[in-house]
């Protein structure tokens, strides 16, 4: 069995790829992946231009296919790898599904709601709290997405 560090830098290698997709769509460079028994159960990538929703974050659209692979919207003794610290809808959807775990790469002050910003997903007065591991290849998942705003610039 790896090491948890070990397993999280791979997890995280994952939600970097699909990052990667949304770069190439001309979206905001993040992926997530949801995981349960060391097997991915959802993944997603930004998407909320091209479909025309605000809700299309990757981990919206991760989380939404996890509770489709368990048939069930609590995504109990779930781990959501994300490249980029959870905005408030995102952190509020993950305790609301009781996501056990998160793990994020690279930490967003203006807008993360996992501590930066906020701190939703560990908030006393809610009803669960996440585990959180940040900062797992925090250079690379913040140097996709400064490429990224740099070229748009």
């Amino acid at each position: 069995m790896p090491e948890a560090g070990d397993a999280d830098s791979a997890w995280m290698r994952a939600a970097l790829k699909l990052a990667l997709k949304a770069k190439q769509a001309g979206e905001v460079p993040v992926g997530a992946v949801v995981v349960k028994d060391d097997t991915v159960i959802g993944h997603g990538w930004n998407h909320p231009i091209s479909a025309h929703d605000p809700t299309a974050h990757a981990e919206i659209i991760a989380m939404r296919a996890a509770a489709q692979a368990l048939g069930n919207y609590r995504l109990l003794d779930t781990t959501l790898y994300v490249t980029l610290e959870p905005c408030a809808m995102c952190a509020g959807a993950m305790v609301h599904a009781r996501v056990k775990r998160l793990v994020f790469g690279a930490a967003d002050p203006r807008a993360g709601a996992a501590g930066s910003m906020f701190d939703i997903v560990r908030a006393p007065a809610l009803n669960h709290q996440l585990q959180i591991t940040g900062g797992v290849l925090a250079e690379e998942c913040g140097a996709l997405l400064k490429q990224f705003f740099a070229g748009r610039r």
